[in-house]
């Protein structure tokens, strides 16, 4: 077996992209993270989408092995890391742009989703229904360098310190077993 075959890939928006990358460079088995574009049409850019005009949301492609961390367990650090029940918002990011969603890779993955969705609804694991869209994914659009590790660039940076940060924690404290 090579070692592409033992690596799989999700692709998440929930808010913005930074915040999740992040949370996911220090998820155990995480092999590269990659901030991005994904959902909307024509070729997108950091002004474009930021303008809200592409239908493009900011996400993050997450290369892992599922032997170390599975995909049910990606999604339990994305549901976590985010509130998935505001609709086109996360926090003071306002837009189509910063929108909940999966773009799913596979049927296994679509169905995975879906399924979590359903019990975190049944759970009321939130005081508002789950509104995070379940898409195909088309096309993933790399952002620009600067975009690309940009927390751990630029970690005293005012967004990383009020926003970033306390993800961070979030994360590190409920998913220690999970942390590289």
């Amino acid at each position: 077996m090579d070692s592409q075959a033992e690596m799989e890939t999700a692709t998440l928006g929930g808010g913005c992209f930074w915040c999740l990358e992040a949370v996911f460079q220090e998820l155990e088995g995480v092999i590269r993270v990659e901030s991005g574009y994904s959902g909307g049409s024509g070729t997108p850019d950091y002004k474009g989408v930021s303008s809200g005009n592409t239908g493009h949301a900011e996400v993050v492609q997450v290369v892992f092995k599922p032997e170390v961390t599975s995909y049910e367990e990606v999604l339990a650090v994305y549901f976590t890391m985010h509130d998935p029940t505001t609709l086109n918002r996360q926090g003071a990011d306002v837009g189509t742009q910063y929108r909940s969603v999966i773009f799913y890779h596979s049927p296994e993955q679509k169905t995975t989703a879906q399924s979590i969705i359903k019990q975190l609804d049944q759970e009321k694991v939130y005081p508002d229904p789950v509104v995070t869209e379940i898409t195909p994914l088309e096309h993933f659009y790399k952002a620009d360098a600067y975009h690309q590790d940009y927390y751990a660039r630029n970690r005293t940076q005012g967004y990383c310190r009020a926003v970033i940060d306390p993800k961070i924690q979030k994360f590190r404290q409920k998913f220690a077993h999970k942390r590289k």
